[in-house]
């Protein structure tokens, strides 16, 4: 089972430094090192479990007091990687699921947590860049199965940031896929 860890800083050399140190600490894979609006930096890994909690403890070591926030997911949700990496293509759902955060760790977390209550696709999960430092993730299945996974997400991510906002839009216009992907 697949393992992620990230750290959002509020400083992008520093975020360079911390994606460095990670990659040296262990055998973990880089799934993206990036800069992020506004003026944050966040690098995200994956691989074994005890490879990547060292990976996250050297990283928040190097970065210091410039951590934003943190996570690690020891069983992420397979969509997750992907979706982040916004890979997924928009099937035709009954329901389309939006949950938006003022982070990206709370983004991250939400969308694992969504992705995991049952039914639903994950499509996608966009982390801060070009939108403000705002975070989003969407998903789409049958309503109540959507229903239930953004409020899953919602509640999961509470507990490590702030929710902006989120709908649940049953029977989306097929024009809505095509225009958000």
């Amino acid at each position: 089972m697949i393992s992620i860890g990230l750290v959002e800083t509020t400083s992008i050399a520093r975020g360079i430094e911390t994606t460095d140190a990670m990659l040296k600490a262990g055998a973990i894979e880089l799934a993206f090192a990036k800069p992020v609006c506004p003026g944050k930096f966040v690098v995200l890994v994956h691989g074994d479990v005890g490879a990547v909690e060292a990976a996250l403890t050297a990283g928040l070591e190097r970065a210091g007091g410039v951590v934003v926030n943190h996570l690690l997911i020891p069983r992420v949700h397979p969509d997750v990687i992907p979706a982040l990496n916004a890979v997924r293509p928009a099937p035709r759902a009954a329901a389309l699921g939006v949950a938006e955060f003022f982070d990206i760790t709370s983004a991250v977390v939400g969308a694992d947590a969504a992705a995991k209550t049952g039914r639903v696709e994950l499509i996608e999960a966009r982390l801060g860049v070009g939108i403000g430092g705002k975070s989003f993730f969407k998903l789409c299945g049958d309503l109540a199965d959507v229903e239930a996974a953004v409020q899953a997400g919602l509640a999961e991510a509470r507990r490590r940031g702030v929710v902006v906002a989120s709908c649940v839009i049953p029977a989306p216009d097929p024009a809505l896929f095509r225009e958000l992907l």
